[in-house]
């Protein structure tokens, strides 16, 4: 999940995002509203965290510019001002949520949880793709039973990958969803991630999930939930390349 930070205050932003970013949601952070308006004009992000006052134009503006340019991502406002007037201003600008200054952690973490259950469509608690199971609160993952230790950020790849199962995602669509703005779209970074998560997710397993559909994306399932049987001969393939120990291969030398 890719989340805009809009604050102005320096030592706040840097401690949320840090936590957020630990949590495995890819960050960015905006100081001003010039700035956050700018940024989710040329980003697409799944929720806003929105301070009210920042520089001009200030939180209750940004969020009415947001919901003028048909922006529908979740908005959770931030205030050090909790009078009911405030409150209702900035629902009525099209916000989602309001969360007081200060806050615990915990509640922010648990208000952006319940905001993206109900952005779009619910999001399930545990996904189930095969014997691949994630616990998304959690953010494990289990294989047969088997605990896959990731990374925050191997997770966050696992579960957006898990999010839409059977279907190619992608490089473009990974990188807005799963990276933040000092991703180089140059880079071979999401291969890397991609290979780690086959080593990790699929090593010790006869049947694939982690499938590369070459030149487009990548998709997670079984090899029946592929988009078309040129892939499943591709998952055999990677089967193979992954299953094969060197002593078995022919020498033809």
């Amino acid at each position: 999940m890719r989340l805009l930070l809009v604050e102005d205050d320096t030592r706040i932003a840097r401690f949320v995002a840090k936590g957020l970013r630990e949590q495995a949601y890819a960050v960015d952070v905006a100081g001003t509203g010039e700035e956050a308006l700018y940024q989710a004009a040329v980003n697409t992000y799944d929720l806003v965290i929105l301070d009210v006052m920042i520089p001009a134009p200030d939180g209750f503006a940004v969020c009415r510019e947001l919901r003028k340019a048909g922006q529908r991502m979740p908005i959770l406002m931030l205030t050090a001002r909790d009078a009911v007037e405030d409150r209702i201003a900035g629902l009525d600008h099209g916000a989602d949520d309001y969360l007081t200054k200060p806050f615990e952690f915990r509640e922010l973490l648990a208000r952006l949880r319940a905001l993206l259950r109900r952005s779009g469509e619910l999001r399930s608690e545990k996904i189930a793709i095969a014997d691949l199971v994630l616990d998304t609160g959690a953010q494990t993952a289990k294989r047969a039973g088997r605990q896959i230790i990731l990374t925050a950020k191997e997770y966050a790849l696992l579960e957006y990958l898990a999010r839409n199962a059977g279907r190619v995602v992608r490089r473009a669509e990974i990188a807005e969803h799963v990276w933040d703005e000092s991703f180089d779209p140059f880079s071979n970074l999401i291969e890397v991630y991609i290979n780690r998560l086959r080593r990790k997710v699929d090593a010790s397993s006869a049947k694939p999930l982690v499938h590369t559909r070459r030149g487009v994306g990548y998709v997670l399932g079984t090899a029946a939930d592929l988009p078309n049987a040129e892939d499943a001969d591709e998952a055999g393939s990677q089967r193979a390349r992954i299953k094969t120990p060197p002593s078995a291969r022919k020498s033809h030398a």
